[in-house]
């Protein structure tokens, strides 16, 4: 009965629109600040809300992204939400491990600020993400 009900829940989900992913983003339950966002799919989505912790799919890599699996900052899931249209989910989150959302090492990936033209960068890292050794978080951006 609850795995049906799961599945009905789901449902309501319109992967469809954005080619089976929908935007998911991780906001901290307590103090509301942004985490960062992600995408899901399906399965994401379904495995979120059976173990409780945050699963996203990872566009670059094509597959599910467990958040933590590498640097162990992974997410423990207190709310579920999704938008009017079912497009975009929202995870009220408790950030684990080293308290690091972001792959730079930061609490939140919205550590930069736009002023007088420039972005600055206005939050302190909570940790080096060399720590996690090498290859960590994304592939480095070409110039």
């Amino acid at each position: 009965m609850e795995q049906q009900r799961t599945h009905d829940a789901i449902d309501l989900i319109d992967f469809d629109k954005g080619g089976g992913i929908v935007t998911a983003i991780a906001q901290d339950h307590l103090s509301g600040r942004i985490l960062m966002v992600a995408y899901m799919n399906r399965e994401a989505l379904q495995e979120t809300i059976s173990s409780g912790r945050a699963c996203y799919f990872s566009r670059s890599r094509s597959k599910l992204w467990r958040k933590g699996e590498e640097s162990g900052n992974f997410q423990l899931v207190r709310e579920i939400r999704t938008d009017c249209d079912g497009d975009a989910i929202l995870l009220r989150v408790e950030q684990q491990g080293d308290g690091a959302a972001c792959h730079e090492g930061f609490q939140s990936c919205f550590f930069r600020s736009f002023d007088n033209g420039e972005w600055r960068t206005v939050d302190s890292r909570v940790v080096d993400p060399a720590k996690y050794g090498p290859g960590y978080g994304h592939p480095a951006k070409k110039s």
